[in-house]
């Protein structure tokens, strides 16, 4: 959903595309673990200027996000050491208390395939795009492995994630100024199964299986976004971004997670490192913001009473070969003040090329 543009005096237009989502970093179990759902949406695979749409043409992009955490942290925002299993998933017997030694690595790979038409719809450009991804495993099933048995996940295959199409994105574009504005979905295409497995002093749960890579439920997602654009050249820019998530139920359990709202944004500045201004530098910081605005409902929402969060803060810096209309971007995150979730690092390379 989430392309980046520039424009350096007007010469010449660049995209950036980069993916929106990528179902194998968010995902959390529905049944009997101590962390709530997270949504869909990713914002540690964008780069800065990709809420605003490059101009017409296709555009294709490979994205990579690493993610590792060895933290998870509770309903308070302090870090869980430990895990109790309450009777009541298994009548008649007792709880059961489970120690963690959290350790989360994850890779996550996703194509984006983008058309940005000449059409002016309400005077505003139109484009549509489609974001299929890939993955090693999604942190839904982490967490269940995590809280639920006690066990850190290890995987070593990739496998296919939830797919985000995007029908509608618009922007208007001036000259010190673009306000963007999209609503697509999230199907759950990606790897999704459920298992019974047994703790001890439990019996049997019926958890996420530990190499889900899809969250098995649908997403229903709008976003608006803008720039502005301090200097006629546009060689500056500061970003932001609104998305906002409405979750459908989850797949094989009682439980809808929640809404979500996440704020981006960035300050980003082109540099020309030559004097025809062909090879760019790009560098800036970044950060996110993601709230849950509404409780998980269902009885085998684990959390129904606690609303979920965490914050990040990063930069990114790339290069963009202006004749070839090539971007590669480098960019990282470090999360902090994260409560009912992980708490993590990310690493992001992202390609892209207008054809």
């Amino acid at each position: 959903m989430f392309l980046g543009a520039l424009r350096v005096q007007r010469i010449c237009r660049v995209t950036a595309c980069v993916l929106a989502v990528v179902a194998g970093v968010l995902a959390c179990t529905g049944s009997g673990a101590s962390a709530g759902e997270i949504g869909h949406f990713n914002p540690g695979m964008l780069g800065i200027r990709d809420y605003v749409m490059p101009d017409p043409g296709f555009y294709g992009a490979l994205y990579n996000l690493w993610y590792t955490t060895d933290q998870l942290n509770g309903a308070n925002g302090n870090t869980i050491s430990s895990v109790t299993i309450p009777a009541n998933h298994a009548p008649g017997r007792p709880s059961a208390t489970l120690k963690l030694d959290v350790s989360v690595d994850l890779y996550a790979l996703a194509p984006t395939f983008m058309w940005v038409s000449d059409w002016k719809p309400l005077g505003a450009k139109y484009a549509a795009y489609v974001v299929p991804t890939f993955a090693t495993t999604s942190l839904g099933a982490a967490l269940a492995n995590e809280t639920e048995r006690g066990i850190n996940p290890s995987t070593s295959s990739v496998g296919v994630g939830d797919m985000y199409v995007q029908p509608l994105w618009l922007d208007w574009a001036l000259e010190h100024f673009d306000v963007a504005f999209g609503a697509g979905f999230y199907a759950p295409t990606g790897k999704y199964d459920v298992q019974t497995t047994r703790v001890a002093g439990i019996g049997p749960l019926k958890v996420e299986s530990n190499n889900n890579i899809g969250f098995g439920f649908w997403t229903a997602q709008t976003q608006l976004g803008g720039a502005w654009y301090p200097f006629a050249h546009k060689g500056t820019a500061v970003v932001g971004a609104l998305t906002h998530e409405v979750n459908g139920k989850k797949q094989d359990f009682d439980l809808t997670p929640g809404q979500n709202l996440t704020f981006t944004w960035g300050i980003s500045q082109y540099v020309p490192l030559d004097d025809a201004k062909t090879l760019l530098l790009e560098a800036g910081p970044a950060g996110y913001d993601i709230w849950q605005v509404s409780h998980d409902t269902g009885s085998d929402a684990a959390t129904p009473n606690v609303l979920d969060q965490v914050h990040a803060a990063g930069g990114q810096i790339g290069l963009t070969y202006v004749p070839w209309a090539v971007s590669v971007n480098l960019h990282a995150f470090q999360e902090f003040a994260a409560t009912d979730r992980f708490q993590g690092r990310g690493l992001g390379l992202n390609m892209a090329k207008k054809f």
